[in-house]
């Protein structure tokens, strides 16, 4: 491990603001498709675009086999790049505008009948997350080798999701009102100019990541190896193994009550005057979490302090099950406190993958930074693909009928998918976490070791 930003004792000097703003404003303009994806393309493909519940889930879990193998590939591509810009940096200045269009088309709504339309969002779908893997990747592999320090990277990390939970809250603030703004009484072509408007966006913010940030972490010289040896690697890393499982886990928990929350406000609670307003405030309690996370990791080990917000996320998210829908004041209450305590997992998980980068290269002297994310970004990515999956299925199980007064049934099975289901993984991934070995006493031991290693060649 190479690290240039040392000062003259050898110690690492710590990240200025502006590289923090400026890594954490890419997350902004991922989140103007994440947020969209998690919050609105199940409903956009069920109540406009016009397929079924169950159609659009089942399209939306069997595109991450692409994925599978999408993102372990570009893992391997972005850490055998190599330009006068580093790895990682150079994917995110040319890669925004394919992106951009991506998203359009998959917001687009052909004039076709129903197979038709189906094949086009496999089609689509599948192209804007190809994409998506092609920026993502490299930039999540960037907190990796910014900086060596691990509360370094919790803080840049919680840059990241203050950002991305900013977009979050945009997105659903925003969304439905630029729609209706851009396209009056024609959804269509809403949805594709808000698509439009958010793609040109988020381009922009991913050139200023590559104006703003440097790569200072490099791999031990005359490192050789090879895509399966890095995966190799990878299935002998037990603590990134349980990251992987617990990404998994939280991702279906997070999209759950994301994707369900429309649904709940819009056919149980019968307010979609709240949509806007329910999805904002969780959006804010999110950030507001994500905002805090590195003064609570002076007090709490990360692994300790994962444990207590997935325990509490789940306790309350089974809570909310028992909340009458004309109790709006409740249920705005636990909502925000579910956010506020899911705000943190994301920082604390992505400052763990790159501590888990630096335990592979302790154990095995070779380091494979892009990979390392690349594998946990699918786990993410399938976890939100099985909250879809689920959330389609239980609704096309309990009756759902789009855009008409549901049944009794129809509206339990909306309830359940916000609330105990969600819970109950919730609870599990705390579990989960209590098998993760990389805790903050063997963790400097391994950077101590591997700054020792490069301080004696």
């Amino acid at each position: 491990m190479s690290e240039n930003n040392e000062d003259k004792g050898g110690i690492l000097s710590p990240i200025r603001l502006k590289e923090k703003i400026g890594y954490g404003l890419g997350d902004l303009g991922f989140n103007f498709y994440w947020a969209n994806i998690s919050a609105f393309l199940l409903i956009f493909y069920t109540d406009v675009f016009g397929i079924s519940a169950a159609a659009a889930g089942t399209m939306m879990l069997v595109t991450k086999i692409v994925d599978a193998f999408t993102d372990p590939i570009m893992g391997a591509i972005a850490d055998r790049t190599k330009t006068r810009w580093g790895k990682f940096r150079p994917y995110l200045l040319w890669g925004g505008l394919p992106m951009a269009a991506a998203g359009v088309l998959t917001y687009t709504t052909p004039d076709l009948a129903e197979g038709g339309k189906i094949i086009w969002a496999y089609g689509t779908y599948t192209l804007m997350m190809l994409m998506y893997t092609i920026l993502s990747v490299p930039y999540s592999a960037l907190s990796g080798v910014i900086t060596a320090r691990s509360q370094d990277r919790t803080e840049l990390i919680s840059f990241r999701f203050i950002a991305a939970f900013t977009g979050t809250t945009l997105v659903n603030f925003f969304t439905l009102d630029l729609v209706k703004y851009l396209g009056g009484e024609n959804e269509i072509l809403g949805w594709q100019l808000t698509m439009v408007i958010y793609g040109l966006l988020a381009a922009i913010l991913f050139a200023l990541v590559f104006y703003t940030t440097k790569e200072r972490v490099t791999p031990p010289e005359n490192q050789k190896t090879n895509a399966i040896n890095d995966l190799k690697d990878l299935m002998k890393n037990r603590p990134w193994l349980v990251l992987f499982c617990l990404a998994l886990i939280i991702m279906i928990t997070i999209t759950m009550r994301a994707g369900a929350s429309i649904y709940y406000v819009k056919y149980y609670v019968n307010r979609p005057d709240l949509i806007k307003y329910f999805l904002t405030a969780y959006g804010l309690a999110l950030a507001a979490g994500a905002a805090v996370t590195p003064i609570l990791t002076r007090f709490l080990d990360k692994k300790r302090l994962m444990m207590l917000l997935m325990s509490i996320t789940g306790i309350l998210s089974i809570a909310f099950f028992f909340v009458p829908p004309d109790a709006i004041w409740l249920m705005f209450g636990i909502h925000i406190l579910i956010g506020f305590a899911l705000g943190p997992k994301s920082p604390l998980a992505f400052s763990m993958y790159a501590d888990t980068a630096d335990y592979t290269e302790w154990k095995t002297g070779r380091r494979a930074t892009a990979m390392t994310f690349s594998a946990a970004i699918f786990s993410q990515k399938l976890g939100g693909a099985l909250a879809s999956f689920a959330i389609g299925g239980v609704l096309a199980t309990m009756g759902y009928v789009a855009n008409e007064a549901q049944s009794d049934a129809s509206q339990m099975g909306i309830v359940l998918v916000i609330s105990i289901i969600p819970g109950v993984i919730a609870l599990l991934a705390a579990f989960v976490m209590k098998f993760y070995t990389l805790d903050n006493t063997l963790l400097e031991k391994v950077q101590t070791e591997l700054k020792a290693r490069k301080s004696s060649k």
